[in-house]
């Protein structure tokens, strides 16, 4: 079987993880047809538009995307891509497991950090209603909504369920706002009773940064509001060796978009020494979404296997190998 997958080399180092991530595929054995689009800076300049039409079509089209780093200038220019494809295609779910990779060298090495964070990606302050009430004063609007609460509460539930997780921690701040954070909170509860078998708790967002930083082999399953679930989602991927390392998915119910989560790194682009084991990791997780799980799991694998030697990792993480060794690598191991 062709699978037609949809792929956003992204800008800076995009290209480069991306078209390392393609030979890794490729090695699996899985067929695919590519149908590669732009997005970001190179769209912009050909189209003039940072996500143009064809983007969509083409996810309309295959329901599966692979994407690399996009830039979003801060403060002034064009809104966020990330956030723009997930309103449109109604990716309500950013699923980031964060796991220790074998002989990476981090702070908590020692420790058995094995967690998935449920970020729901759609409203919260990330809903993009601002406005300058009068010069100098500018107005964010946070909105919570049941139902974009109930559809991750349950999401993050059926995972742990399926995953035969044990725990599952709900990240909030409602001592404050009681009636947004409140209202999630009150569907995870409503959720989490339909799942006695999972242990449900709740913590406050600056309690549960702390928590992560001195104590993370006691998380497990965690769901939070959109911007809570993007500061935490980064921490978390601090703990096993930065965004590099880490896979990220952005889910619907009919679209799924496989992404690096990490910068698009200019500084670096076109000098052969990225490193695409996010893009990697996050291939992974397309595998097993298409229903290619022992390539999923071959890939997998193979990464560990890689870190583990440690004779062949980029200089982000300790070594000195270029992007097209380590790509070697992975593929030896394949």
């Amino acid at each position: 079987m062709t699978h037609a997958i949809t792929l956003i080399p992204g800008d800076g180092i995009g290209p480069e993880v991306a078209d390392a991530t393609l030979r890794a595929i490729e090695a699996t054995g899985v067929l695919v047809e590519w149908d590669r689009v732009d997005a970001g800076l190179k769209a912009e300049q050909e189209t003039g538009h940072v996500l143009p039409e064809a983007v969509f079509t083409s996810l309309e089209r295959t329901r599966v995307g692979l994407k690399g780093p996009v830039g979003t200038p801060i403060g002034k220019g064009h809104a966020s891509v990330n956030v723009a494809l997930r309103k449109r295609l109604d990716l309500f779910v950013n699923f980031r497991p964060v796991k220790m990779l074998p002989g990476l060298k981090t702070r908590f090495q020692d420790l058995p950090i094995d967690m998935v964070i449920f970020r729901e990606n759609t409203e919260d302050l990330y809903s993009g209603i601002e406005h300058e009430v009068v010069p100098g004063v500018v107005e964010s609007l946070k909105v919570i909504t049941r139902t974009a609460s109930l559809r991750i509460a349950q999401s993050a539930f059926e995972f742990a369920r399926r995953e035969e997780r044990r725990k599952m921690t709900a990240v909030h701040k409602a001592n404050i706002m009681k009636m947004s954070d409140g209202l999630f909170l009150r569907c995870c509860r409503e959720v989490a009773a339909q799942f006695p078998e999972i242990e449900y708790g709740e913590m406050i967002v600056d309690n549960t940064c702390m928590q992560l930083v001195m104590r993370p082999e006691i998380f497990d399953v965690l769901v939070l509001p959109n911007l809570y679930g993007d500061i935490v989602s980064d921490l978390t991927a601090g703990l096993v060796g930065g965004l590099g390392i880490v896979p990220g998915a952005n889910l619907g119910e009919t679209t799924a978009v496989f992404e690096a989560v990490h910068g698009s790194a200019p500084d670096i682009a076109g000098k052969g020494i990225a490193n695409p084991t996010a893009l990697m990791q996050s291939a992974v997780l397309m595998l097993s979404h298409i229903g290619e799980r022992d390539a999923s799991k071959r890939l997998q694998k193979a990464v560990r296997a890689v870190y583990a030697e440690g004779k062949h990792l980029t200089g982000d993480v300790g070594g000195n190998a270029r992007t097209d060794e380590f790509t070697e690598a992975i593929i030896d191991k394949l």
